[in-house]
């Protein structure tokens, strides 16, 4: 039996950007424009690309660079929020430890466009899963790391995660 609706449940859509709310549900903050304005600094001539494919603005008429999954990561004091972008690839990096001043921090992409995309060359494709690994359980002592699963490439990375 499905539970109805309430005016209480929570609800998930897609969309081109991530949203921080509070448990009354003010928007404290939205990344708006961001994915597809740093996206398109990073690789221009890629812009709204798809995963399957290194060409330009397949996706605007979808869900863009369609963010898939976020997780949650403490190094040195500081909370970031990590992004994953399903479609050109990559993940935002946000400090979002005030959550009425959250600053993007970088943009991780080890794409490589100039590369066919069912090649080992084309780098990570299709951003599916993180997790984000702290310092005292990571392979490397001390040094937090995010672990990013990609579908299409079936390509797993490894990033060593510092501040700043």
């Amino acid at each position: 039996m499905r539970t109805p609706l309430t005016a209480s449940a929570v609800l998930a859509f897609g969309g081109r950007s991530f949203s921080i709310f509070t448990t009354d549900g003010e928007q404290l903050f939205d990344s708006g424009s961001d994915f597809g304005r740093i996206t398109a600094e990073a690789a221009p001539e890629y812009f709204n690309s798809n995963h399957r494919g290194n060409s330009f603005d397949t996706r605007s008429d979808d869900k863009g660079p369609e963010p898939e999954d976020v997780v949650l990561g403490q190094v040195e004091g500081r909370t970031y929020a990590f992004i994953g972008l399903e479609r050109v690839g990559g993940v935002m990096v946000y400090d979002v430890t005030d959550p009425h001043d959250m600053t993007f921090t970088r943009y991780l992409d080890n794409r490589d466009f100039s590369a066919a995309p069912d090649t080992r060359e084309a780098g990570d494709l299709g951003a599916e899963g993180l997790i984000f690994i702290d310092g005292e359980d990571s392979p490397v002592p001390g040094v937090p790391a995010l672990v990013m699963a990609n579908e299409v490439s079936g390509t797993t990375t490894l990033f060593r995660v510092d501040r700043g």
